[in-house]
């Protein structure tokens, strides 16, 4: 049932930030299409089509569900002031659907609509902005499972993960829940509450914990489940399109300027600080990526740099308006150097992980949450602060680690019964023919 929304929460629109947060949600909607190109490139010529539909399944399933009762989930409580469920998720039922957030009221002649937060913008763009990132996150971890995965468990499992885990902690985190600086988060309890809120707060700009560490461990969680490709460490995985990686990376690193700068939630000071941190720290992680290959293998690569690229995306969205863009390049070039070298983890312990989600996502993710506490101007190590929140961001990122992996196991066996793996024949013979019945190239 649907709960009346406070007079409060009505107010008028700022233009100029409502249009700034509409044309960043056209962009982060436009990082799933180019994440299709990234990791469609990267699969062999005969799972392409695969690829490229994992992301637009997410793109369909989620969008639907987000409307339906994710929002509710994930920042209902903001709005209808009706609490949350043990500071993890809010009543999916309170704005079901969404057409409260249309709501409109005159008062003395002049228009108010719902509208979300001191940025007056209406709620209603809010919601469409939140919504690209949950469809992104989804999306992301379907690099860990290339080539051998029925695509109607992949459906399944976006609904289920979305609703199960995404929602829940993009309300820990951004919606006044455990993972946020409200009073009675882990946050106040490590370090106490101060008007209201912790006096430490975590800090997530744009993602670090919500997408990043959440896609990069789920992905682990079911690598482990599914298993490994028929032929892993014995067949060399090739990318059969070079260039749609590129072109993927070029568009991605595109689109992330709405998914930071967007973030701000306004076209102000923050909103361009977190614009040119993110320029900065993706130049120097594809340098820091690059300049490992250089040494270790001798040759810089079109595919390291498309990595690397992302990795510097990852590192920085997180800490993008906290940090200083030369905070942003160092942050950048550590993230292409550890992301470069961690991608070799799958072949020491013998995961599957096919396009390097972990190596990528939850590494870089990991390091852009913690190294806030380092490199945070106004409350970072390096700038002459406490250890308080370098411990406040590895213990939320940790927790974050913790949370999606237990329920992503629970999750992936309960999708057992469907089957996650295509059968032999199909995985060797392609499972673009197997899945979908296409091919993407004619043969010669």
């Amino acid at each position: 049932m649907q709960i009346a929304l406070p007079d409060d929460v009505f107010g008028t629109i700022d233009a100029g930030n409502t249009a700034w947060v509409l044309m960043s949600a056209a962009l982060v909607l436009l990082m799933t299409p180019a994440l299709a190109f990234f990791y469609g490139g990267l699969s062999r010529g005969k799972s392409v089509l695969n690829m490229m539909m994992m992301s637009f399944a997410a793109l369909g399933t989620v969008t639907v569900i987000y409307i339906l009762w994710g929002f509710s989930m994930s920042f209902g409580n903001s709005l209808t002031g009706d609490g949350d469920i043990g500071g993890v998720f809010s009543n999916p039922l309170s704005l079901f659907g969404s057409d409260q957030l249309t709501q409109t009221r005159d008062v003395n002649g002049t228009t108010e609509v719902v509208v979300w937060g001191s940025t007056h913008i209406p709620a209603i763009v809010f919601l469409a902005f939140q919504l690209t990132f949950a469809v992104i996150t989804v999306a992301l971890i379907s690099g860990a499972l290339a080539e051998r995965v029925k695509f109607a468990t992949w459906v399944a499992f976006t609904v289920l993960f979305t609703t199960i885990v995404y929602f829940p902690l993009a309300h820990m985190v951004w919606g006044g829940g455990l993972l946020s600086n409200a009073k009675d988060s882990i946050a106040s309890w490590m370090f106490g509450v101060a008007d209201g809120v912790a006096k430490v707060a975590p800090i997530d700009f744009a993602g670090g914990t919500v997408v990043h560490i959440n896609a990069g461990i789920a992905g682990l969680v079911l690598a482990l489940v599914v298993g490994k490709r028929r032929g892993f460490g014995n067949t060399a995985y090739r990318p059969h399109n070079i260039p749609f990686v590129m072109l993927g990376a070029a568009l991605l690193w595109f689109g992330w300027f709405g998914f930071n700068a967007g973030s701000a939630l306004a076209a102000d000071g923050i909103a361009g600080l977190a614009w040119v941190n993110t320029a900065a720290a993706t130049a120097a992680a594809m340098v820091g990526w690059l300049i490992v290959e250089w040494i270790r293998d001798r040759h810089p690569t079109s595919v390291g740099a498309a990595s690397g690229i992302v990795a510097g995306l990852v590192a920085v969205t997180p800490a993008c308006g906290s940090i200083t863009p030369v905070g942003a390049l160092l942050l950048g070039v550590v993230a292409g150097i550890l992301s470069a070298l961690a991608i070799s983890l799958k072949y020491r312990f013998g995961f599957d992980d096919s396009l390097d989600v972990v190596g990528v996502h939850l590494v870089s993710g990991l390091w852009g949450t913690i190294a806030i506490g380092l490199l945070a101007k106004e409350t970072g190590l390096f700038y002459g602060h406490d250890l308080k929140q370098l411990a406040v961001q590895t213990v939320i990122a940790f927790s974050a680690l913790a949370f999606t992996g237990i329920l992503t196991y629970l999750i992936a066996l309960v999708l057992k019964p469907l089957g996650w793996r295509v059968d032999r024949e199909a995985e060797l013979g392609g499972i673009d023919g197997a899945q979908h019945a296409e091919s993407a190239y004619e043969p010669a």
